[in-house]
């Protein structure tokens, strides 16, 4: 299975709005339209080879559309339209555990309120599917969103009060990338997703999938199904665990930090890491308000720095000194006794002069803290 005839390559350089992407394309710098709204923040760093097409009707400001990122040397599906596509080949050559045999009766059946993709016929019964594309992985796992999405919630609802009787209902989760084994929700970003998943998983059927590209983008041969460790969601899906804030000073600033009293502060970009044992989510919050009692040496930094992340690394334990550890590593210097006078740390505040968003280090470090370590609970 082809989808394009031509390809050209680009080199990322940035993404001013969700639908665009910069790059240079024969030492040409272009925009190309990018037909996925996801973050895509651990595959759209600088220097990140794209794949491209010339859009049969090329704008002025877009005469390319981007389709595919190159992430450990392989191609990573960008074009999230294609992937009801994609299901249907998966579907009618009997790839999907559980819907062998199916029938597709049509797609984009409404139902009540809301559109599903497809609308099957299996063993007697009729099955409504919900499909979606995931980019977010690494190592052995896959995680899907990677940012919230109130629509993706309100789907699993809907398909859970449909199904019952003579009628099923589904959702297959298709992981644009090859050797993964694992599949999970990204309960770090949307909780709430996750906790739906979770309660609705006795009344739909769940699946994950992961398939290959070859480098033509011709989908490949290889078909994975996926586990999906409920009890490894269970304990790790809750509204507790660490975080890592994200704020820029515009200038140089002299502040008083409580009990550390004044201090010299560099303009660029600061990270905090902290943690909370339970209501993570009010923690993360209140370091978004700048109207507040002081407390701690975060909120005084607060005050006169822009909030640029919130970044929650939820987990049933705590990671707080050891992401601390970790950004001490990737940073330019620390702030000596921030936010540690409770640790052994010498700081939990740490600088970068640029953006850590666009830093492989940073993105890598997030990776590690979300989804890697949990290898060691997976296997």
């Amino acid at each position: 299975m082809k989808f394009f005839e031509t390809l050209e390559k680009g080199i990322f350089i940035g993404r001013p709005n969700r639908f665009i992407v910069e790059c240079t394309v024969n030492g040409k710098n272009v925009r190309a339209y990018l037909p996925n709204p996801g973050r895509l923040r651990e595959l759209l760093l600088p220097g990140s080879m794209l794949y491209l097409v010339r859009q049969s009707s090329p704008t002025l400001t877009c005469p390319y559309m981007c389709v595919a990122v190159e992430k450990n040397r392989a191609p990573v599906l960008l074009h999230t339209h294609l992937n009801n596509t994609i299901a249907r080949h998966l579907i009618e050559d009997g790839r999907i555990s559980g819907l062998e045999g199916a029938e597709i009766i049509r797609p984009e059946v409404s139902v009540g309120s809301s559109r599903f993709d497809f609308l099957l016929r299996h063993k007697g019964k009729e099955v409504i599917l919900e499909v979606k594309s995931c980019t977010l992985f690494s190592g052995k796992a896959a995680m899907f969103p990677d940012a919230v999405t109130l629509r993706g919630k309100r789907h699993l609802e809907e398909l859970a009060s449909l199904s019952g009787g003579k009628r099923k209902c589904a959702v297959l989760f298709i992981v644009h990338a090859p050797g993964i084994k694992y599949f999970l929700p990204e309960y770090h970003t949307d909780l709430e997703f996750s906790k739906t998943l979770l309660s609705i998983a006795q009344d739909i059927m769940v699946r994950a999938v992961s398939v290959s590209w070859n480098k033509d983008l011709s989908l490949g041969k290889a078909v994975q199904d996926l586990i999906i460790p409920w009890d490894v969601i269970r304990t790790e899906a809750r509204d507790s665990g660490s975080y890592i804030i994200i704020l820029r000073l515009k200038r140089h600033e002299n502040i008083s930090i409580g009990n550390l009293g004044a201090m010299r502060f560099r303009k660029g970009y600061y990270l905090y890491a902290g943690s909370a044992k339970r209501n993570l989510s009010q923690r993360i919050a209140r370091h978004q308000r700048k109207r507040k009692n002081l407390f701690w040496h975060i909120d005084y930094l607060r005050q006169y720095a822009d909030l640029c992340a919130s970044l929650p690394i939820r987990a049933g334990t705590d990671l707080e000194c050891g992401i601390a550890g970790a950004l001490d590593k990737i940073s330019q210097r620390h702030i000596p006794g921030f936010g540690s006078s409770d640790c052994r740390c010498s700081s939990h505040l740490f600088f970068m002069q640029d953006d850590p968003a666009l830093s492989p280090q940073f993105v890598q470090l997030l990776l590690e803290f979300r989804i890697n370590r949990l290898e060691d609970l997976l296997a």
